[in-house]
This record gives C-alpha cells, sequence and structure tokens, in this order.
C-alpha cells in the first residue's frame, strides 16, 4: 500500500470464483453509490493478446500470467493521482485487445473486479479494502454453465471441460487462498442485499479516514460470512505482502 494523500480515490477490491457473483455485488455496489462518486473497472479489460502470453499457459485464462499486471498497475497509480486512463477493450472471441479503447476518469470510490484479482500483487498491495465473495464449488459450475451457454453460445460439455481442464484447477491453486485474507468475505447463495446493507457503510466510511490503512503493521483477520446477518465491526486488513502462493506468480 503506497503512502497517498487522504483525498486520493479509496481502491475497493471484489474478488472470488468464477461464477460467484462478484460482479453482480461490484454493479450494485457502484449503483448504489451512485456513477459520479464510484468508477467499476472490469479486470476482464486486461487479459494479454494471447500470443504474449507464456506459451506453457497459452489459453488458460485462470492464470495470473494471462494478465496484464502492470499496465493495471500503472492505471491504478494513475487513478490515484486524479488523472484519467485509457482502459483497454478486449476481444474474448479473438483473444486480442482492439485497437479502441475507453476513456475512464477517476471517481472517489474505485471498485476492481476479477477472478484473479488477489492473486495480482500490483493490485493486492494498492488495495484499501478486499472483499471474498464465496461460494460452493457446485453452485458456481452450475451459474457458469447457464451463463455461458445463453450468453455466449457454448456447449455444455465444452463449459464442463474447461472447469475441469483449468478454472477448478487454478480457483484451488490462484483463488481459494486468498479467501482468508480479505477483510471481508461474504456468502452468496441467495441474494446481496443483506451484504450491501453492512458494505456500504463501510465503504464511504473510508472516505473520511484521516489516514490510508496501515499495510506495514497487520494485525489478525476475522473472516466475515456477512450475508448470514451479523454486522461485524471493520476487521483489521490482512497482510496482502506475505500472499498465499505468491512465490508462483510473477
Amino acid at each position: 500500500m503506497s503512502d497517498s494523500s487522504d483525498n486520493r480515490p479509496r481502491l475497493i477490491g471484489i474478488g472470488g470464483g468464477s461464477g460467484s457473483g462478484k460482479s453482480t455485488l461490484a454493479r450494485h455496489l457502484e449503483q448504489a453509490l451512485g456513477e459520479t462518486h464510484a468508477l467499476l473497472i472490469s479486470l476482464d479489460a486486461y487479459y494479454l493478446d494471447r500470443n504474449a502470453v507464456p506459451a506453457a499457459i497459452r489459453g488458460n485464462v485462470d492464470h495470473p500470467e494471462s494478465m496484464d499486471a502492470h499496465l493495471l498497475g500503472q492505471h491504478l497509480d494513475r487513478l490515484c493521482r486524479g488523472e484519467s486512463i485509457d482502459l483497454p477493450v478486449y476481444d474474448f472471441h479473438t483473444h486480442t485487445r482492439t485497437p479502441k479503447t475507453c476513456r475512464l476518469e477517476p471517481r472517489p470510490v474505485i471498485l476492481l473486479d476479477g477472478v484473479l484479482l488477489f492473486a495480482l500483487e500490483p493490485v493486492r498491495s494498492r488495495l484499501d479494502l478486499s472483499i471474498f465473495v464465496d461460494v460452493p464449488a457446485d453452485l458456481r459450475l452450475a451459474r457458469r454453465l447457464l451463463r455461458d451457454v445463453a450468453e455466449r453460445g457454448r456447449s455444455p460439455q465444452s463449459v464442463v471441460e474447461q472447469y475441469l481442464a483449468t478454472v477448478r484447477p487454478m480457483h484451488a491453486r490462484f483463488v481459494e487462498p486468498w479467501k482468508a485474507q480479505a477483510d471481508y468475505c461474504i456468502t452468496n447463495e441467495r441474494h446481496f442485499e443483506p451484504a450491501l446493507e453492512q458494505l456500504l457503510p463501510v465503504i464511504t466510511g473510508m472516505q473520511h479516514q484521516l489516514s490510508p490503512p496501515d499495510r506495514e503493521n497487520p494485525h489478525p483477520l476475522a473472516c466475515v460470512p456477512l450475508a448470514r446477518g451479523t454486522r461485524p465491526a471493520h476487521p483489521a486488513p490482512a497482510d496482502r505482502h506475505n500472499a498465499p502462493g505468491s512465490g508462483d506468480v510473477h
């Protein structure tokens, strides 16, 4: 975590497995905070061109090395300085970035959404708050299957094959270990309303902190299932520099 001025944007990371509903939660938070107050960025925009990915993992979009972590870190720094960025536009059909970009202006709250969010050190080290959406594997697979068949024209067989080949093993290696490191862990088996009611005061309250959270002196972490109706005090942040599986991520 860098030492930034008090009026810099707050970076909120929302991660979890594919099909967990993290993108839905992120959109709800953006809507609740208001478009003039919050900016939502999906990490899907930062995939590398397939030809730029190491050959050993080419085609495996669930591996951290498929992401342009360097550019993402640069963009987060620019936003925190109050500067605009040109967000890449990634084409999942050609597995390349398009020539087009999307100009984004900073907002007081920047919401980051992505499966590999916490596995990327340039993101993890800059976060002010991390939220992990925890959902049983069978429910995540069912949601992914329904989504990919209905929205992406894929066959059920291809979805299941990809899940077994890369999604499940990469989740175990690069996603699940971060559940215990997140500031908040919420469940999403039905709906997000209870979690939203509890997260919004935390996020809006962060803007009035006198200084950023102290990442150099972490305290033990409480992993809280917010969606079950418990309203905890905001736990101390985890040490994101002692990363589970960090030796595997470059």
